[in-house]
């Protein structure tokens, strides 16, 4: 006969001596999950979408800061400001995150008109000589605001109104933007309808998608306006980062930046990017440093294809240019005076920063040999562009 003691002893033994089996095998089997999973997204428990902040008004109408967030951890921050973009915040080589795009922290620096610094830039991107075009026998006169040029749209373009904005999806890190611009705004006709959608993709891809209609004929290029600096500082020069545009061709310009309506080759010239290259090597033989639209090698006009890298080696990033549009404006931030500071402190000066615009050709309603930009009623205009970063670890 067993005593009642040794017989509950006994029996605890074999409960723990269970527990136990159970329990290593509960570890091991964490630890190849883990052993299993270690090639995937460490990131990718992060919560993708968007958030908003109050940030300010302007014009009687409230300015919001949209943070786009995706799997990755990649964040864009967006302002219904102008259709601002703010920053675009990816990893380097080393794992650490800082924006790619030059921007400021509030709603105060943007009111103070810097050059365009992540701006949706419409009705007109670019120039129009003479602040005049003709269309369908009618003289129309803009406000010039660039010389005797109208530049990016004139004295209050689309990066200087308030959109009205939209978020599709809270588990979507996409905004859409929305503004009327009115019959006769800064001289253009129709009533012009746009809308622009901005997405984070977890490819590390900023994809901008462009739409408008119309109810009279009318010019239309629209572009987005950002300075990247690769390395993420502003302190580390452009001029040592590594191009390359699929363009043969550019259109040559006069003294005040507007096109000559030549249509040249680049081989030969300082204009030349067919083949990567430092941007510094050849920005001396460019007076002022390059501001200049290249005509990109298109197989049809429809189609998104990659038409421009470049490469920062001290960062480790990539960004490739994948857009519809049938031109590229690059620009080496040639105006950038210190004047502006950045969100680190840091002044923003000469060659600090780039731009790639994906667009149209400048002053083409002046300009009967380059694309048409005429949208006419009944029309609908599309077009897209992707900014996608890549890591070289």
């Amino acid at each position: 006969m067993h005593h009642p003691d040794i017989f509950q002893k006994k029996k605890l033994k074999e409960i723990m001596k269970i527990t136990s089996i159970f329990l290593v095998a509960g570890i091991l089997s964490f630890v190849v999950a883990s052993c299993n999973n270690s090639g995937s997204d460490k990131n990718s428990d992060i919560k993708a979408g968007v958030t908003k902040t109050s940030w300010g008004e302007f014009d009687g109408k409230k300015v919001e800061l949209f943070t786009l967030v995706n799997h990755k951890g990649d964040t864009v921050t967006i302002t219904n400001y102008g259709g601002t973009i703010t920053s675009f915040v990816v990893p380097d080589k080393n794992g650490n995150r800082s924006s790619v795009i030059i921007g400021f922290d509030s709603l105060q620096t943007y009111l103070q008109k810097p050059p365009y610094f992540g701006a949706l830039v419409g009705r007109y991107a670019n120039r129009i000589g003479g602040a005049q075009f003709t269309l369908n026998n009618n003289e129309y006169k803009l406000n010039p605001n660039d010389g005797k040029n109208t530049l990016h749209g004139g004295l209050k373009g689309f990066d200087k109104v308030v959109w009205d904005a939209t978020v599709p999806s809270d588990s979507v890190p996409s905004i859409e933007l929305n503004y009327v611009s009115k019959d006769g705004e800064e001289g253009f006709p129709g009533n012009l309808k746009v809308m622009v959608k901005y997405t984070l993709t977890d490819d590390h891809e900023l994809k901008i998608e462009y739409n408008a209609e119309t109810d009279k004929p009318t010019p239309l290029n629209l572009t987005n306006h950002s300075y990247f600096n690769l390395s993420g500082r502003v302190t580390n020069s452009i001029l040592d980062e590594s191009l390359w545009i699929d363009a043969d061709k550019y259109t040559p310009v006069d003294s005040t930046l507007i096109p000559t309506g030549e249509i040249l080759d680049v081989k030969g010239t300082p204009f030349d990017f067919t083949s990567a290259k430092k941007i510094g090597v050849s920005i001396d033989s460019v007076k002022g440093g390059y501001d200049i639209n290249y005509v990109l090698n298109r197989k049809d006009s429809s189609s998104l294809q990659k038409v421009a890298e470049v490469k920062d080696s001290i960062s480790g990033r990539t960004m490739e240019v994948y857009t519809t549009q049938p031109g590229l404006q690059f620009y080496t931030g040639n105006f950038l005076d210190g004047k502006f500071i950045n969100r680190y402190g840091n002044p923003i000066t000469q060659h600090s920063a780039l731009c790639l615009e994906t667009q149209h050709f400048p002053d083409s309603p002046n300009k009967p040999g380059f694309p048409t930009t005429t949208l006419n009623p009944g029309e609908k205009f599309h077009q897209e562009t992707v900014y996608k970063i890549k890591v070289n670890e």
